[in-house]
């Protein structure tokens, strides 16, 4: 019990000066509280004194059964070009009412806006050819995981918009660094979905499924896993209309990696973010889906 009050008198220090947990679910405060703490910590990738440690690795185990991190609110408010960000977005979302289309989820989402000196980088005029004409809005977060984007649904991104469609893509984050696999990342999923209906009831939902990556097998095996489940959960919905579009990406099932942005890196990453010609296919293939729900 004493490491368990050193651990959480440690964390709380931490989370006075650099946690925002403002909306989240209180579920056995003490454990969910701490918890969180460290996934926040091992994303930063700081050390963590002994009692700290030791519960990291015990903790994450226990606290799930008392919640789902990857279905509650979770801001990252506490990294400065995150809140910049957060706040860019809350600004355009006021300057521009009247927006039909907005795409919501992480880096994918928010490359649609990349530009560069290379022809690979220049994704932004596939963004306008396809998505211009709708007054479109981006709400995509660099390493953004479901919880992320919960918060920010939470925290008054959507208020005031009306928009006719939100083109959701999230998860490829969850199976990261936290590493929340499939068991939790698909309740993740439809918390946002069921949050985008409480705060946009009149709009139409087109959910994209994770995109294939070139970072595990465990993390290919769990995209799998999640598309295949997110077909079944929405095959029949009103509101929620699933597309799995990733083998636009792939040759004989598995990810090009030329189609990707990362292998040409400096050093090379593995491969997660669709270049130009990867994002010009995913807005192809969504076309006449996108057509047919903003009519």
């Amino acid at each position: 019990m004493r490491l368990v009050k050193q651990a959480f008198l440690f964390l709380k220090k931490k989370k006075q000066k650099n946690f925002d947990f403002s909306g989240a679910v209180q579920v056995k405060p003490t454990t969910t509280q701490i918890t969180k703490s460290f996934l926040l910590l091992f994303s930063k990738k700081e050390a963590l004194p002994f009692p700290a440690l030791l519960l990291a690795m015990l903790l994450p185990i226990t606290a799930q059964a008392a919640v789902n991190l990857a279905a509650v609110p979770i801001g990252r408010m506490d990294l400065p070009w995150w809140r910049a960000r957060f706040e860019h977005t809350l600004a355009e979302a006021r300057a521009d009412r009247g927006a039909k289309l907005v795409w919501l989820g992480d880096s994918i989402t928010q490359y649609w806006l990349r530009t560069g000196d290379k022809p690979y980088l220049q994704v932004k005029p596939v963004w306008d050819r396809y998505y211009g004409k709708y007054d479109p809005l981006n709400f995509g977060f660099i390493g953004d995981t479901t919880s992320s984007v919960i918060w920010r649904i939470d925290h008054g991104e959507f208020d005031g918009l009306h928009p006719k469609l939100v083109i959701l893509m999230i998860g490829a984050n969850n199976l990261g660094a936290t590493h929340w696999g499939a068991h939790l990342t698909m309740p993740g999923i439809e918390a946002v979905v069921n949050d985008l209906h409480r705060h946009v009831p009149g709009a139409k939902i087109l959910l994209l499924g994770i995109l294939p990556s070139i970072r595990s097998a465990w993390i290919s095996a769990e995209t799998t896993k999640i598309n295949r489940e997110l077909a079944l959960v929405y095959a029949h919905s009103r509101l929620v209309t699933f597309r799995n579009v990733g083998s636009v990406l792939e040759v004989d099932g598995k990810p090009l990696a030329s189609l990707y942005v990362d292998p040409r890196m400096t050093p090379p990453e593995p491969a997660l973010h669709p270049d130009a010609t990867g994002m010009r296919r995913i807005a192809r293939a969504i076309a006449p889906t996108v057509t047919r729900l903003m009519q």
